[in-house]
């Protein structure tokens, strides 16, 4: 027997046993959907391929969340969080930077 056949054995009998049902049953908790909003909100700023990156993460934790991995959802919504803050404050500093060259350079 190959050795995928063999996780996949043991895969659905974990999932088959009753002590399964009970610990998915206290796993399916409520995530909030902050992150989403955030991530959608830093696409909006000029820092293109970081707030993508952000977007793709909170994407992924979507996912995540939607097979059942709670845990790989909340770090993976945790990771878009960082990532899409930074996506806005850079952003807003390249707006900033962008706003002094231009009223400097015409007075």
């Amino acid at each position: 027997m190959s050795q995928a056949a063999v996780k996949a054995d043991l895969k659905e009998s974990l999932e088959e046993s009753p002590a399964a049902d009970t610990d998915n049953e206290a796993q399916q908790e409520k995530m909030s959907p902050k992150y989403i909003f955030l991530t959608i909100f830093s696409c909006f700023c000029p820092s293109y391929p970081i707030n993508i990156v952000a977007f793709v993460f909170s994407m992924m934790a979507l996912h995540s969340y939607n097979e059942g991995d709670i845990d790989g959802a909340k770090k993976l919504a945790h990771i878009a969080t960082l990532v899409a803050i930074a996506a806005i404050i850079i952003g807003l500093l390249i707006i900033a930077v962008s706003c002094i060259v231009h009223f400097s350079l015409h007075h």
